[in-house]
């Protein structure tokens, strides 16, 4: 008898998954990378013909949890084999390795090993883990000498209970190794096959004195615990700020608030008044993120200007938002340009998101552009910790304008080499190719301003005493360096990709698509395809199901877990994308037998662009209707369709819909019908069914099918009035092309569902959704699907995303607005 087992493990963040293998009783079935779609149709071909096939991908740019799922035949052994390639990175003077340990259940011979080498010699080693408790802390080991470290930890099955009779395992949690290395010299420039690289981590500079200005969101949403404990971060963050410092603090909720006019040095008077407005920050209203961002812009000019703060100094400016933008300019593109015009490369942007509602995007592109980076900081109890740890990161500058130069004739390809900051504690890191092969040694010279003065380091790479130290360890692959400038160069391809559009966009998915498939990394734009011989399942008796194995993107800090199977058996019974009620969208996705869904929130009078399919000339619009009440009435004003138009320009056909009448232009042929009608109206390319008050069916020859459903309400009712329910069928007939807000989803979409917990309301848990590289919060609930019973309809069980489907959609829903229904 078969039996289905899961493998699983939690990848660092910056991680590429470099080969993955499957051994089946003793035969090893290795992986290949292609590109994501043609990996995609192979690994689909196998399926179908009963094979068993795998396919590893990056569900976003950070890779973080994969899985495996396989049905193993009696008797069977089964194998995998997973490697992954990450640079190390370099935080408060040590480098971290993180292990994610999750084994599930007591495991017989469980074993964490893991073998340094440092060709500069190991000065320090540390090892540590967030479950280890008082008797496992003697399990491991670890010792170092010269260039080379090891780490181990063995918990035998009693040692890995929870008590003394249990079977479940205290093996959950972070296992993290911690070290660093002897340095003779600020500069380590090693050179192997045509390759260079280049650490740059100087020691027992003194720091710059640092203009701090922190823009912090005071908007409703981040009432209760997440404004509580960002005071008591910015409180402890408060207690580390030095002396030679200036800091200030913008707050925006719908108006702007300073504390002071200007920034101000950190004396002990001022610091003490900072923490009195600290502990008084409260929320209200909504979210001008643009005009925070703004305002302290201007105040860093002003200071500069004005010599306030001293000319050698660094400038920063943090900002942290758990919302969207909706009041002032709340476009993002308008602010990502207003905000880059304002800065001019002079101060580093880092933006912190609190929580999953924030469009992390949009963030991440406004850091990047900006000298800057994004950070998510996870709602949980530790969050004041999060935002104090970022805060200690960039608390520290030691250098500014740092620029790493190479002799131009003997260099090329080099990867990043100009830094804004150098923070205490850290590491620069280039790359490049070495362009003359007889080349034996390679000169850089470091240049960057200092706390008292410009320095310049100069550094010396030798051929020789790099190939002498890595001969030393049989392991280290001797095409380290051009893999490490691979995964640099792939890295900040795709971190530029983000913020990059049009032909930009496409020359930088192109580069970073040749250089993942050339070394075999496993990318946003590449996967892993493992398939096994079809004759071979059939005789091993594996061909009843697929393997199924993906690399997901998911917060390193929670479980992962598959919820398909815990709502499949409320699905719907067939598939169609649709937009009722006022309005919800429902968006079928037959791969994972669920469905999303959302709302868009936009004012009455609004044309929004449904459906818009370039190939075959059909395009929907539809235009939104209120209540009856006036706005001065309610805060919120419901909105439904209240008129539809479907066009198709190949048949030279227009159909308006609205709760009163069906108009249909066919040609210089014109039709009016009302809903009172029955109709079964056939023409060339088309059929056109009205069922009574109830319904209308249309059929286009070579497209959709479409079902617009009337709903009436009261006539005298004091608020609502009667609206329209669109239904697309058979959309696979539309081409690749198809857009808009519903046209989008025609296309295959793959998302993932974790942590999932209790929400507000009680019947409706709240989870994370992992959608287009964001990470969203939506909630389980219903939404009706009207065709068949217009007045009480079908619950259709759907994951819905909040905002307006933000991070969902491409774009955001204004972007759909159409000037009218035609």
């Amino acid at each position: 008898m078969s039996k289905e087992v899961i493998f699983d493990v939690d990848l660092p963040k910056t991680a590429f998954i470099t080969s993955f293998t499957m051994t089946i009783d003793g035969v090893t079935y290795p992986g290949n990378i292609k590109e994501k779609e043609a990996a995609k149709k192979q690994y689909e071909k196998a399926v179908s013909k009963g094979q068993t096939a795998g396919l590893v991908k990056a569900s976003g740019r950070k890779t973080e949890k994969f899985t495996v799922s396989v049905n193993i035949a009696a008797a069977s052994k089964v194998t995998f084999e997973l490697t992954y390639e990450e640079l190390l990175k370099r935080q408060f003077g040590k480098y971290e390795m993180f292990i994610k340990v999750k084994p599930k259940q007591l495991v017989k011979n469980f074993e964490v090993q893991v073998n340094i080498f440092e060709p500069q010699g190991i000065r320090e080693l540390e090892a540590e883990g967030t479950f280890i408790t008082n008797d496992l802390s003697d399990v491991i080991k670890k010792s170092f000498s010269g260039k080379k470290g090891q780490v181990s930890f063995k918990p035998t099955l009693n040692q890995q209970r929870t008590c003394a009779n249990c079977s479940t395992s205290l093996l959950d949690g972070d296992f993290t190794i911690k070290y660093d290395v002897e340095r003779g010299s600020p500069n380590d420039l090693q050179i192997v096959n045509g390759y260079f690289v280049h650490f740059f981590a100087p020691t027992n500079l003194q720091n710059l004195p640092k203009n701090v200005i922190f823009v912090i969101d005071i908007s409703g949403s981040m009432s209760g615990r997440e404004i509580q404990q960002t005071r008591e971060a910015l409180l402890k963050i408060l207690d580390d700020i030095k002396g030679d410092d200036y800091f200030n603090f913008i707050l925006f909720g719908s108006a702007i608030y300073t504390w002071k006019d200007m920034l101000v040095k950190a004396t002990a008077e001022n610091l003490e008044e900072a923490r009195k407005f600290v502990r008084a920050i409260d929320t209200e209203g909504a979210t001008n993120l643009h005009g925070g961002l703004m305002r302290g812009i201007e105040m860093l000019n002003t200071a500069y200007e004005k010599n306030i703060v001293p000319q050698r100094s660094t400038s920063i400016i943090i900002m942290l938002t758990d919302g969207q933008p909706n009041v002032g300019i709340s476009d993002p593109p308008q602010i990502q340009e207003s905000v880059k015009k304002a800065i001019k490369e002079k101060y580093p942007l880092y933006n912190l998101g609190f929580g999953y509602g924030v469009d992390y995007n949009f963030l991440e592109k406004l850091a990047l552009e900006n000298k800057g980076l994004a950070r998510r900081i996870y709602p949980d109890s530790d969050s004041a910790i999060q935002l104090q740890g970022f805060y200690d990161e960039v608390s520290n500058p030691m250098l500014s304008d740092v620029e790493l130069n190479y002799p131009e004739n003997s260099v090329s390809d080099l990867t990043n080499n100009n830094f804004k900051h150098l923070y205490d504690g850290s590491e620069i890191v280039v790359a490049g190719r070495i362009v003359d092969n007889d080349l034996n040694s390679l000169t850089a010279d470091v240049k960057a301003q200092g706390a008292d003065n410009d320095v310049t380091f100069i550094a010396q790479g030798d051929v020789k005493e790099t190939t002498e130290a890595l001969q030393e360890q049989e392991y280290i692959f001797g095409d380290y360096t051009e893999r490490l400038w691979a995964y640099l160069t792939i890295q900040q391809l795709l971190e530029k990709r983000i913020a990059a559009t049009g032909e930009e966009k496409e020359n930088l998915t192109a580069k970073a698509l040749e250089l993942s498939l050339k070394y075999k990394f496993v990318t946003p734009l590449t996967s892993m395809i493992v398939t096994k011989p079809e004759d071979y399942d059939n005789q091993a008796g594996l061909a009843d199901k697929p393997i199924e194995a993906e690399a997901r993107s998911a917060p390193v800090t929670h479980q992962f877990s598959s919820v398909s199977s815990l709502y499949r058996q409320n699905a719907p019974p067939t598939w169609y994308t649709s937009v009722d009620g006022d309005p919800h969208f429902i968006i079928s996705v037959p791969q994972k037998e669920d469905a999303l869904c959302f709302n868009i929130n936009e004012n009455p009078g609004a044309v929004l662009n449904l459906i818009k399919d370039p190939v075959t000339g059909i395009t929907v619009n539809g235009q939104l209707i209120g209540d009856k009440r006036t706005s001065n009435e309610a805060k919120i004003q419901n909105t439904y369709f209240g008129k539809l138009g479907i066009a198709n320009k190949h048949l030279d056909l227009k159909l308006a819909v609205t709760p009163e009448k069906i108009t249909l232009q066919n040609g210089n042929e014109k039709s009016v019908f009302t809903w009172l009608d029955t109709v079964n109206l056939q023409q060339e390319g088309l059929t056109l069914i009205i069922n009574k008050e109830k319904n209308l069916v249309l059929f286009m020859d070579g497209g959709a099918s479409f079902v617009v459903v009337l709903h009436q309400v009261w006539k005298k009712h004091p608020l609502h009035q009667d609206f329209l329910g669109l239904y697309v069928m058979d959309s696979h007939k539309l081409s690749e092309q198809t857009h808009g807000l519903l046209g989008q989803f025609f296309h295959p979409i793959d998302f993932n569902i974790v942590e999932i917990h209790p929400g507000s309301d009680p019947k409706k848990p709240d989870a994370t959704m992992i959608v287009k590289n964001n990470e969203l919060t939506v909630t389980r609930g219903w939404q009706k699907d009207y065709r068949k019973d217009t007045k009480h309809g079908l619950d259709i069980p759907c994951w819905f995303v909040h905002n307006s489907g933000a991070g969902l959609i491409d774009g955001v829903h204004t972007d759909y607005i159409v000037s009218s229904i035609f």
